[in-house]
């Protein structure tokens, strides 16, 4: 292990297993406020979720102000979690902020010597591997030459175009979310991570970015004693874990 990274700290798995079990999709929320160092925390814990390149292609609106509130939770459907949470959140990807964020990587570095294969990755190879170019022509370009290349050897498949940078941005986006839901649990608090929601109305209404797109909306704060429906349940493992 690097020594300059430090000693891992112990982990108790018994506390991680029941943050993870205890964690559900809440429905109705008391009326109390989630401290703000507790969640600056939480949303720090977010931004540590692994992502691509380390881009970090996220925003986070917090929305606490009860008129924006109000009007967000319509837009959420009406959803109990929307209307009963002291706060909602909007977790937005960016698949548009890739190239600001090169530069910030390599502005932003924290050891005294960047490693030359970081400072070409963020200068030279980023910028060819995420640009889908004027109407997604770079893109489609890349994309025949990964066919032809890949006749012979692994390379990399995309992303290579406008959507699947969508993509590309929302996966990492929901590593984030999920990151802050665990936060929250830990913390004591609780969410329901929401799809049900009209995305047009939500951008219009929190002026989000053009080409930011909604994740979902994660209601957040104490669960009420009526605040989880059903038990919960899943799918035998056998069905989803495969062993080759």
């Amino acid at each position: 292990m690097n020594a300059k990274a430090g000693a891992l700290p112990d982990i108790n798995v018994d506390e991680f297993r029941k943050v993870v079990r205890s964690r559900r999709s809440i429905r109705r929320f008391k009326d109390e406020p989630i401290p703000q160092e507790i969640l600056n925390d939480c949303l720090e814990l977010a931004t540590l979720a692994p992502n691509s390149s380390n881009l970090q292609p996220w925003e986070f609106f917090v929305v606490k102000t009860p008129e924006l509130k109000a009007k967000l939770a319509k837009a959420c459907l009406g959803q109990n979690a929307a209307k009963t949470a002291p706060l909602l959140i909007a977790i937005v990807a960016r698949p548009d902020t890739w190239r600001d964020h090169a530069r910030l990587a390599l502005e932003e570095w924290p050891e005294t010597k960047m490693p030359s294969i970081v400072d070409k990755y963020y200068r030279k190879i980023a910028p060819i591997h995420y640009n889908q170019g004027p109407f997604g022509v770079f893109g489609a370009a890349k994309k025949a030459i990964g066919l032809v290349a890949g006749l012979s050897r692994p390379v990399p498949r995309g992303p290579y175009s406008v959507n699947e940078m969508k993509i590309w941005a929302t996966k990492s986006t929901a590593l984030a979310a999920e990151n802050l839901m665990l936060a929250l649990r830990a913390h004591g608090y609780d969410s329901c991570p929401m799809e049900g929601f009209d995305e047009c109305r939500v951008k219009k209404l929190l002026k989000l970015p053009r080409k930011g797109l909604v994740t979902m909306v994660l209601a957040a704060g104490k669960r009420a004693e009526d605040g989880v429906y059903n038990q919960q349940y899943r799918f035998d493992q056998s069905r989803f874990v495969h062993y080759l």
